[in-house]
């Protein structure tokens, strides 16, 4: 296939551009405004689609686990070290309305993987077994001729790891019901058992950098593409860090909320993950030390990427599978659905594409976009059955329009105290109607971000509730807003 193609457009503008040539010009055009969003869905289509598959983007995805939207440096955190992830925020685009759907890890994994809610993949809480049903974008990507690697944590309840024979690599572990340890982890590699000789985070990116270093040809000796799922196990607790970064926050001052004093505990309902066998404050401290960890390994991988001459064709996005509550609301840990743990951070690199690096974007984003977008901008159709929405149109174009709402749900499992729930998130407000035991929620995020407020039961909430009530039954039926 050329790597030379044609456009024509209505003012009968025709010339030939290479696959260069044509990004350049749909970054210059987007972001003066000229396309309207269908020509530039037609042109990215057409650029993506049309490339040789030598030439197709990479593709790294990296999954943290617990880690907040606004621990990190970037995000002006009052003592964390994030220099990787800062690297990369300034070489990328950060949505700032990112969110998960269903605050829980083993749900929220695999939206990301197949693009869909929880009620549709069907993996609703950490005990309902990942079933395989789905289609997940990496089978896709390997359809389309790229190599595939699972590396890391997995943490979906079943037997053991599912059988994957589309991925080329599969590195990840069950020990300790898929949660896994920082140190002397035992992995599964291709199925075999492995011992780790590396805290997790530097073992499983030393498996990453290997999987992109190796040679992959076609039989007409082009090179195949690589797609890698990288997912650590940092921030979960219990939280152990290296000797070099051990109390390297020993003395850092920690606000908490005011929510918490010398009696916050599990008391009230609060489920502590991990041992607290130290103060709120270090337990805290602790966190954000094997933040900085993970960080440091992904600098080194973003070094690497450099080092090879990868960096201008391949595509590096970070998320976190759901947010953390410290102290907020006298909560502790994730299920809730405020927003210190459904927000997560999103920053996604993408050279060739995004015109302003360094710059924000304020459309919502949610795990459900991650497996649309991956393959959008490896230019593989995006199945009707995926829920999300391809993010592509936004990284070339900050004004291009996003949804206005999505669903949040969560179903109760033992021995958690939160409720089953469902609700809506809008740009403005926030409603949750809970199965039992608590009355709904209705916030106004302009005037209450920090969700003080419940105005259900008041004059403004009747006002507001009908049509909240509709987006929810019409979110829960399959419609997009």
């Amino acid at each position: 296939m050329s790597t030379k193609e044609t456009i024509d457009d209505s003012n009968g503008f025709n010339s030939l551009l290479s696959r260069r040539d044509m990004l350049k010009y749909l970054g210059m055009a987007t972001a003066s405004g000229v396309l309207n969003l269908s020509l530039l869905k037609e042109l990215q289509a057409l650029t993506l689609a049309t490339q040789p598959k030598e030439i197709r983007p990479n593709i790294i995805f990296i999954l943290s686990d617990n880690c907040r939207w606004d621990h990190l440096g970037f995000k002006k955190h009052p003592f964390i070290q994030t220099p990787g992830l800062d690297r990369l925020a300034c070489e990328g685009v950060v949505f700032e309305n990112a969110f998960n759907t269903t605050s829980l890890c083993s749900p929220s994994r695999a939206s990301i993987l197949t693009g869909t809610y929880a009620h549709t993949h069907g993996v609703k809480n950490n005990h309902t077994a990942w079933t395989g049903s789905k289609t997940t974008f990496l089978e896709y990507l390997k359809q389309a001729g790229y190599d595939t690697a699972f590396i890391g944590k997995w943490h979906m309840p079943g037997k053991g790891l599912p059988e994957m024979p589309f991925l080329d690599q599969f590195v990840s572990y069950t020990y300790r019901e898929g949660q896994g340890s920082y140190f002397d982890c035992p992995m599964l590699v291709n199925g075999k058992p492995v011992q780790a000789q590396n805290y997790i985070t530097r073992e499983v990116t030393d498996y990453a950098i290997a999987f992109m270093q190796r040679k992959r040809m076609n039989p007409d000796g082009s090179k195949r593409p690589f797609c890698i799922y990288l997912s650590h196990r940092s921030a979960h607790p219990p939280y152990k860090t290296p000797a070099d970064i051990k109390g390297m926050y020993a003395n850092a001052k920690v606000d908490l909320p005011p929510e918490v004093d010398a009696w916050f505990s599990k008391a009230e309902g609060n489920v502590f993950q991990g041992i607290m066998t130290s103060s709120y404050e270090n337990q805290y401290r602790k966190y954000c030390e094997v933040i900085t960890v993970m960080d440091r390994d992904i600098q080194r991988l973003l070094d690497k990427i450099e080092a090879l001459g990868l960096r201008e064709n391949t595509l590096v996005i970070y998320a976190s599978d759901n947010g953390m509550l410290w102290g907020e609301h006298r909560m502790h840990g994730i299920r809730e659905a405020y927003e210190e743990s459904l927000r997560v951070p999103f920053i996604v690199r993408c050279p060739w594409l995004i015109r302003d690096p360094g710059g924000r974007r304020s459309q919502m984003a949610l795990n459900i976009d991650v497996a649309p977008t991956i393959l959008d901008l490896a230019g593989i159709p995006v199945p009707k059955d995926m829920e999300g929405i391809s993010l592509a149109p936004s990284l070339g174009n900050a004004d291009v329009p996003g949804r206005n709402a999505f669903l949040v749900e969560f179903w109760k499992y033992f021995p958690e105290n939160t409720p089953t729930y469902v609700g809506v998130r809008t740009q403005t407000h926030k409603y949750v109607d809970f199965e039992k035991g608590r009355i709904p929620w209705l916030f106004d995020l302009t005037a209450d971000p920090r969700e003080r407020i419940n105005l259900y039961n008041t004059p403004e909430a009747n006002k507001l509730l009908p049509e909240l009530k509709s987006m929810l039954k019409g979110l829960q039926e399959g419609k997009r807003y």
